[in-house]
């Protein structure tokens, strides 16, 4: 069933459609930063592109984005990824790697480009969906985890086998052209959004690294062993990158028992 937007899961602990931030009160046409309530941690976007990161950031700002609550106009430059899809992409079949989604126009650097979405699911719910699954199941389930400053960790788990939207077909590459950033809208459920990591051409393939290592630190040693370990649980990874490690990311979090 398509849905261009999270919904919740079959646990229902969470529902990504409740607003529970308080909206902004600005009354200009566009939220100005440090004077927007949305816009604290400094500008989001510039003309529609995700603002990078300072070189001295050792970490990921958080995004915020106006929400349904703000007194801001709907033309506000504070709201990308709540705008949906942009640019026209298309599904298709791949050689060896299933179904793939490219896109049939130019998408500039630092662009919105579609979100991950699917059903909000609760650890014990995700943890159930993936150890049900047998070596032949794709799996579409993933988990994101954003460290926070004072050490704790905020897990979303969003699966689009059964709900989702065009996301869930895009598929892995060690060398990807997309990133994934979870941005809130609306509450602390965060929107998993995918930005171009570089310009993209029409007709390549839209990718992004399953691991989310796109712009965190190295592979350590510990993990890389943890790695070799599971290598009999892992799927061959096809993109055929210069730098492939052979594997498709594997996270063993879900299968380990409570």
């Amino acid at each position: 069933q398509y849905s261009p937007d999270n919904v919740a899961g079959i646990d229902g602990d969470i529902d990504p459609t409740e607003i529970t931030f308080p909206g902004c009160s600005c009354l200009t046409s566009s939220c100005v930063v440090h004077v927007c309530s949305c816009l604290r941690h400094g500008e989001n976007y510039n003309s529609l592109c995700l603002r990078p990161t300072d070189k001295e950031e050792e970490y990921a700002r958080p995004i915020f984005e106006c929400n349904a609550m703000c007194q801001c106009g709907e033309s506000c430059q504070n709201r990308v990824v709540q705008r949906g899809l942009q640019f026209r992409l298309e599904v298709f079949k791949t050689e060896k790697k299933g179904w793939g989604v490219r896109t049939l126009e130019f998408i500039a650097k630092g662009r919105f480009v579609c979100e991950y979405a699917g059903e909000v699911l609760g650890f014990n719910e995700a943890r159930r969906r993936i150890q049900a699954q047998t070596s032949k199941d794709s799996n579409y389930i993933i988990a994101v985890r954003e460290h926070l400053h004072n050490g704790q960790i905020m897990e979303t788990f969003v699966d689009p086998t059964y709900i989702g939207n065009i996301g869930r077909f895009l598929n892995h590459s060690c060398e990807p052209n997309l990133f994934m950033v979870p941005v809130r809208v609306d509450s602390m459920v965060p929107k998993l959004a995918l930005f171009a990591a570089t310009d993209i051409s029409a007709g390549e393939e839209l990718s992004y690294d399953y691991s989310g290592r796109f712009h965190n630190l190295p592979i350590t040693n510990r993990e890389q062993k943890s790695l070799e370990e599971d290598n009999r649980l892992r799927k061959p990874c096809y993109c055929g990158s210069r730098t492939c490690a052979s594997f498709l990311p594997w996270d063993s979090s879900l299968f380990s028992t409570p």
